[in-house]
């Protein structure tokens, strides 16, 4: 990567935003015993790193005489929401295609950053049927299609994250690790093409969501695949194909250098970010600091870590179900299915199995599975996750006929 294209392209985003904060953070750094810099891109005009893609590709589009054409883009997050930022910026006319099924939150926000410059169409129940109407429409009037990941002036602009972290950090002071979160492939390419003049090839981690592991298995096989199922919780970072360029940018590195971290360990770093440092993160954002609790001690102790915090556009009204995968995945809580007696006193006596440390979260009788007995659904939340050893064996002691569905996630999806 040619460094210089990405110093002018990051001089020519001083026009539209500062540079983002590159922090050390003390909280984590005494918990890993690190010196631990946070490179803040939810902190952007647009809370994501998105943004500088959008505004690298239109920046040259216009330069190249392209300001009497319409840009279009397909997205219902981040990338929507830095493409409307940067049209009303050069104030030329974007069309947005968005599902049907997108929060009005996200659609509001997008509005709001494009102003009078966009037009937000909402087409299909998920996003491939909204990509192609967007391509349709693209060679429908001639416009100009502004992809999200998989194009070099946008690997460009992401790349201008590694500029500012060369630019910010003090004399003297060389990471021994920089973690990055993948999903299009389009920062990750972009910093490591300019970071790999300093850095050892080593010396970079790159983060997927478990459910959506492209660039992983991509490297598995040798060359793009298609995976056939997505879990789309990380919504900012579940793609189901790492850009075709992309990978050739990234296929030097071995699989061991992308780390699948799983979808509820996410929701235990939002949870602790939000609760003791009071930054609000997205499921994606969360990605490199989850791969940082998963990592060995002597992968971590001692060493200059920059981890990427690559946007905070995070719903409130997922929060509840964000606490419940964190808490089921440090283990203070847990469902179980139980085969109660039908006679009088039947729940006090399990009711004294409990111990002082643990509450019923959820309490709901099933169907009678038999004359004298009962299936009960029940969540029992605690303050150490050691305390349901206990609980357990006291229901064995009890002769209690219990099933632990906490993992089933056939049965979870079904009735909790």
């Amino acid at each position: 990567m040619n460094r210089a294209v990405v110093d002018e392209a990051m001089a020519a985003m001083r026009e539209i935003f500062p540079e983002t904060p590159l922090q050390l953070n003390e909280h984590l750094s005494r918990r890993f015993g690190a010196e631990v810099w946070l490179k803040r891109e939810d902190l952007s005009p647009v809370r994501s790193y998105k943004i500088r893609g959008a505004f690298n590709f239109l920046r040259k589009a216009i330069a190249d005489g392209a300001r009497g054409r319409t840009f279009v883009c397909a997205s219902a997050g981040n990338h929507a929401q830095g493409f409307a930022f940067v049209c009303r910026h050069f104030e030329v006319p974007g069309v947005v295609f968005m599902p049907v099924t997108t929060p009005q939150q996200k659609i509001d926000k997008t509005r709001m950053f494009g102003g009078p410059f966009i037009t937000i169409r909402l087409i299909g129940d998920i996003f491939d049927q909204c990509y192609a109407a967007a391509r349709a429409h693209v060679e429908e009037i001639g416009g100009m299609m502004v992809p999200p990941f998989d194009h070099a002036d946008i690997v460009e602009g992401q790349a201008t994250v590694a500029a500012e972290i060369a630019n910010q950090l003090p004399d003297g002071v060389t990471p021994d690790l920089v973690i990055m979160p993948v999903g299009g492939g389009g920062l990750s390419s972009g910093m490591t093409g300019y970071l790999l003049d300093t850095l050892q090839r080593d010396a970079f981690l790159m983060v997927e969501p478990a459910g959506a592991p492209s660039l992983k298995e991509s490297l598995k096989a040798g060359h793009p695949i298609t995976l056939s199922k997505v879990d789309n919780f990380v919504d900012g970072a579940a793609v189901a194909r790492i850009g075709d360029l992309n990978f050739e940018a990234l296929k030097q590195f071995p699989e061991t250098q992308v780390m699948a971290v799983p979808e509820n360990a996410i929701c235990v770093t939002i949870t602790e970010m939000l609760n003791i440092e009071g930054v609000v993160l997205e499921p994606a954002g969360a990605l490199s600091l989850t791969a940082l609790a998963a990592l060995p001690d002597d992968a971590v102790k001692g060493k200059v870590i920059i981890a990427v915090v690559s946007g905070g556009n995070f719903d409130f009204e997922r929060l509840p179900d964000v606490k419940e995968r964190a808490m089921r995945y440090a283990g203070l809580k847990k469902y179980f299915i139980l085969r109660l007696a039908q006679r009088p006193g039947a729940l006090r006596d399990f009711l004294n199995l409990l111990g002082p440390e643990d509450d019923i979260a959820r309490f709901e009788y099933l169907k009678k599975s038999a004359r004298n007995f009962g299936s009960i659904l029940i969540g029992i939340e605690t303050i150490r996750p050691e305390n349901f050893a206990g609980l357990l064996a006291r229901f064995e002691e009890a002769g209690l006929g219990y099933q632990d569905i906490t993992e089933n996630e056939i049965l979870a999806n079904l009735i909790i």
